[in-house]
């Protein structure tokens, strides 16, 4: 086993600004290698037959991958998050017995999602917003993808806590490895074997083993800087209680992102058909290309950040929060630039069907101008949950996709048809970094108090 006290060392004293890079870099570029590998998923369902109705179907398909991402990051961040913070107060043996304890949970909750899936999938599919037409490939494609749900869960927790461990680059490397490794498996099964997508959801499923083996080999082989053993696998009522408290903020906020998309699939269902859903997953495609890199930063973040407010280094956490901020910004901005200017060329590579082209450039063009302010409200609930504040950070989550969006999913198309739609999503960007950026101020103002405690 490694000493960790380097790692700890380092987040307390190396220049905050090098400490956020350097955690950062690696999930930045994960973060984008993986948008990469599902835009060029994308891209080669683009050249199937119905194209347009595979994209659709995929589009449904969404809310569920969605779920699974909620328990993943109950798991994945209540874990790397306690971890943090437990490092930063010098309880190491603790933050070992967290990793098992995560291990455990997410084996388990990754088997019961796949049998749910079985037992009730096709009426998931379809309350999800699955037409007589998009059901079929919806269907394929999770049927496949859902082979890989337990490893899903377990390999993203598992990236997750590699970060709080003092291994940053390693996570990043891991995910670019599958990145890699699904890319290959999207053009054998999607292109050479022509099985649609039916194959693009195997490729993601077994992309999640390939995963999953080089997490093991991690904390298996005794390249960890914390100590994993056997024993730290069994259930600890106080560990998981602590796990689920923090992890409850970012389940929420997935949680309730899924059902914003629930809404969005079935409204636009109804005022624009199967092409507008696809229009939208293709919206979202793109736009992960600018939002994975964001969240990359907010990632590489929150360690320092834990680490830091557990130490009581109040000025350090305040100054990587400004850096992250400014950095994401500036990231999203690029990524509305681009939206607003060259539409048409970036859809034309996602989209042959000419009226879906059309309804995909005139949606990305109404739906993105406000994403900047993402960068602000993600990294200052980021940093609220980062430094245990579970409750506030799932409140300031649900403001932007729950209190404002669905109403003004509901209201706007009434007005506006179609169009309602496209800018329900801004109105919510504006409401919520005007709350953020509140509650932040406010966070920081405490911190001239807790000084003279300290």
């Amino acid at each position: 086993m490694m000493n960790n006290n380097n790692n700890n060392n380092e987040l307390a004293t190396e220049p905050v600004g090098k400490l956020l890079l350097k955690y950062s870099m690696p999930a930045i570029i994960g973060m984008t290698v993986n948008a990469l590998y599902i835009s060029i998923n994308r891209l080669f369902i683009a050249n199937i037959p119905d194209s347009a109705l595979a994209i659709s179907g995929i589009g449904v398909s969404v809310p569920v991958m969605t779920m699974l991402m909620a328990f993943s990051m109950l798991l994945a961040a209540g874990t790397a998050t306690n971890m943090s913070l437990r490092l930063g107060e010098g309880k190491t043996e603790m933050a070992q017995r967290l990793v098992g304890n995560a291990t455990s949970l997410s084996v388990i909750a990754g088997v019961a999602l796949t049998l749910l899936y079985f037992i009730f999938g096709d009426f998931l599919l379809r309350l999800f917003g699955a037409s007589t037409n998009s059901f079929a490939y919806a269907k394929k494609f999770m049927d496949m993808f859902s082979l890989g749900f337990a490893p899903w869960i377990l390999s993203l927790t598992l990236t997750f806590t590699m970060r709080a461990d003092g291994s940053p680059r390693r996570a990043g490397v891991i995910m670019i490895i599958g990145a890699v490794v699904n890319v290959v498996l999207d053009y054998l099964l999607i292109i050479k074997l022509e099985m649609g997508v039916a194959g693009a959801g195997l490729g993601v499923a077994l992309t999640e083993f390939v995963t999953l083996a080089l997490c093991l080999e991690y904390y298996l082989n005794g390249k960890s800087n914390l100590k994993f053993e056997y024993s730290f696998l069994k259930l600890d009522k106080k560990l998981v209680k602590m796990i689920v408290s923090i992890g409850m903020t970012p389940f929420v906020i997935q949680g309730a992102m899924s059902l914003s998309q629930i809404t969005i699939n079935n409204l636009l269902l109804k005022y624009g058909g199967d092409l507008a859903i696809g229009a939208m997953t293709t919206i979202m495609t793109i736009l992960m290309l600018f939002f994975m890199p964001a969240i990359g930063i907010t990632q590489g973040m929150q360690p320092i950040v834990g680490y830091n407010y557990g130490a009581r280094h109040l000025a350090r956490a305040r100054r990587v929060f400004i850096l992250a901020a400014i950095a994401g910004t500036a990231l999203l901005t690029v990524g509305m630039v681009c939206t607003e200017v060259f539409s048409e060329q970036i859809v034309g590579l996602f989209n042959k069907d000419p009226e879906l082209l059309r309804i995909t450039i005139d949606g990305i063009r109404k739906n993105t101008f406000t994403i900047p302010l993402i960068a602000f409200s993600v990294t200052g609930s980021t940093y609220i949950l980062s430094i245990g504040k579970a409750r506030l950070a799932m409140l300031l989550s649900l403001l932007r996709q729950i209190v404002v969006l669905i109403p003004c999913l509901f209201i706007l198309p009434l007005f506006l048809g179609l169009d309602g739609i496209w800018f329900s999503q801004p109105v919510g960007d504006i409401a919520s970094v005007i709350v953020v950026a509140l509650v932040i101020y406010y966070e920081f103002k405490s911190y001239k108090k807790m000084r003279r405690h300290i």
